[in-house]
């Protein structure tokens, strides 16, 4: 792949799935995957949903380099049978845990988005990415014989792929085991679902969170507990929101509201302007997640009768009871995010100016507080 392009398996500001030395917060999937290899019940494809951004590429990576640093179980000897494993840890001094992260594995195949004509990261893995692995079970198998394909994310595979990839689980190549990074399983054929065993990874915990994002040389902001709520769980999200600067946008964006129904448009204006400067494309997708998460967070309030804590950014609380003081105008709020998300993701889609979309979200929040 053209190196100046971005890894499509690989979260901005973190290490390779590949390098990540732990997967932490995530033990009850990986015992499972760990129980059904002991008991000589290792399916052929397993299928590893989750939010984005909770270690699902991590363990991927972890389970391909348990496969295939790990000899085939021996029939009892003298001794007896050794016992079976404790851990998918593998020492990082073994030698397939060097090929692998070398990407001269010959026993590991990982599917992702692929370059097009011009040099451009495609938006969908296409057909050709899928049919690449014929040649690679037509390789005489090593280490051990175990060969591991991860498709990264199963969900960009279009339909062509997708049923490329079938044919592939229905009549699996003998001692293969492919692991499916999917986010959003619902869109994937049912048929490749139902040849799938699942492993369902949760949310990291505000400490996992913090660990996670130590490990991945993230410097903790002052308040990780505004960073774990905006974040919910996820690794990737949490480095997405420290890498562009979420916390301070989120603030602003609590600025803003804490203003209604007497907008202030400075502020407005300032928001507006600074998701329409040259190369904000980042920024503006983030600002959108966090307008989605402020009005999410309203709803909720007025149908709890108090805000989600921790706060997730300062005055936010008092901010939200104001606005959102009962069931009523959590209604209201939730049937505002559900235009605003569909309007904005339109306008992004056909190119609309930023700014317009911005300053229309924030006179569509202006009427909606202006009616409480």
């Amino acid at each position: 792949m053209n190196d100046d392009l971005p890894a499509p398996d690989q979260a901005p500001g973190a290490p390779h799935p590949r390098e990540t030395a732990r997967l932490i917060g995530q033990d009850p999937a990986e015992a499972a995957f760990l129980d059904a290899y002991n008991a000589g019940r290792l399916h052929h494809g397993w299928m590893l949903t989750g939010p984005q951004g909770v270690g699902k590429a991590t363990l991927a990576w972890r389970i391909a380099k348990f496969l295939l640093a790990t000899p085939p179980a021996e029939e009892d000897g003298l001794f007896g049978a050794p016992p079976p494993p404790a851990s998918l840890e593998i020492p990082d001094d073994h030698p397939v845990v060097h090929r692998i992260l070398a990407g001269a594995a010959p026993g590991l195949a990982a599917i992702t988005r692929s370059p097009n004509d011009k040099g451009k990261l495609r938006d969908q893995i296409v057909v050709d990415d899928v049919r690449k692995l014929n040649r690679f079970f037509g390789l005489s198998a090593t280490d051990g014989g175990h060969r591991v394909v991860i498709v990264d994310a199963a969900d960009d595979m279009n339909t062509s792929a997708a049923n490329a990839l079938l044919k592939m689980l229905e009549e699996p190549p003998a001692r293969t085991t492919m692991l499916l990074i999917s986010h959003q399983p619902s869109r994937l054929l049912p048929t490749i679902r139902s040849r799938c065993r699942t492993l369902r990874l949760t949310p990291l915990s505000p400490p996992d969170m913090q660990t996670a994002l130590t490990q991945a040389g993230a410097v903790l902001p002052d308040n990780p507990d505004a960073l774990a709520a905006l974040a919910a769980g996820s690794v990737g999200a949490a480095l997405r929101v420290l890498n562009l600067g979420g916390l301070q946008i989120y603030a602003e964006l609590i600025a803003i509201l804490g203003s209604l129904p007497q907008l202030d448009r400075r502020r407005a204006m300032s928001l507006a302007e600074a998701a329409a400067q040259r190369n904000a494309g980042e920024k503006f997708e983030l600002l959108l997640t966090l307008i989605d998460i402020a009005l999410a967070r309203l709803a909720r309030t007025g149908a709890a009768g108090h805000p989600p804590m921790p706060q997730a950014a300062p005055g936010e609380a008092d901010t939200l009871l104001r606005l959102a003081p009962n069931a009523h105008q959590a209604r209201a709020w939730a049937e505002l995010s559900a235009q605003v998300t569909a309007r904005m993701r339109h306008g992004q889609s056909v190119n609309l100016d930023p700014a317009a979309l911005v300053l229309d979200t924030v006179f569509k929040m202006q009427e909606t507080a202006s009616r409480a």
